[in-house]
């Protein structure tokens, strides 16, 4: 399955290193993603799933954080990419 989402393209987000490689490292991939996949797309790629949570960050890590978040996910990535 997962071979199958990379060989599509699938495979938005993975839990990296500092260089960037793909890590199973517990410190880097704390729910111990099978190839470190952290989110996936639908094959049109209009549909983006994830599995960490972007609020908890810093010293909210590991914690619950109640109420709407401003979470710019998407126009952070256009921002780094253009």
């Amino acid at each position: 399955m997962i071979s199958q989402l990379a060989a599509k393209g699938q495979i938005a987000t993975q839990y990296c290193d500092s260089n960037g490689t793909p890590s199973m490292d517990i410190a880097i991939n704390p729910n111990g993603s099978l190839h470190a996949v952290e989110g996936i797309t639908s094959p049109c790629g209009r549909v983006f799933g994830k599995m960490g949570h972007t609020e908890r960050a810093g010293r909210f890590v590991a914690k619950n954080i109640p109420g709407n978040k401003h979470q710019p996910i998407f126009s952070a990535g256009v921002k780094y990419f253009c």
